[in-house]
């Protein structure tokens, strides 16, 4: 008896280990968009206490900041694979890399968005 997954036709037996190979990379990915929303939070608190012209407050700064992180940190792992990390285990390297991108992505996301905010503000 064979069943079908998204990697072909395997025998039965080996399905136990495909869903936990699969529950293994979900989970990795989940824990990549934990470290990315953290660091893009982090990192529009950062931009926003450094410059005030473009602070949306704390709560806007860290909101503007996790989304900027996760889509950031999301479109740099599509271009930057090795950044997803490896296939056994956690990879220091991949997130330093999650955290960079997050961080950066979320702090020029604040940095945009506050500049709006404040420019339609005063208009």
């Amino acid at each position: 008896m064979k069943a079908r997954l998204d990697r072909g036709a395997v025998r039965q037996d080996n399905i136990g280990a495909l869903i936990a190979e699969g529950m293994e990379t979900m989970s990795a990915t989940i824990i990549n968009l934990i470290i990315q929303l953290i660091a893009g939070a982090i990192g529009g608190n950062a931009v926003g206490a450094a410059a005030n012209n473009v602070s949306l407050g704390t709560g806007g700064n860290t909101v503007a900041g996790a989304v900027g992180g996760i889509a950031g940190g999301s479109l740099l792992t599509s271009l930057i694979p090795m950044l997803a990390g490896g296939a056994n285990g956690m990879d220091i390297g991949a997130w330093v890399g999650q955290l960079v991108g997050g961080g950066v992505s979320g702090a020029i996301v604040t940095a945009i968005v506050g500049l709006i905010m404040n420019r339609m503000k005063s208009a």
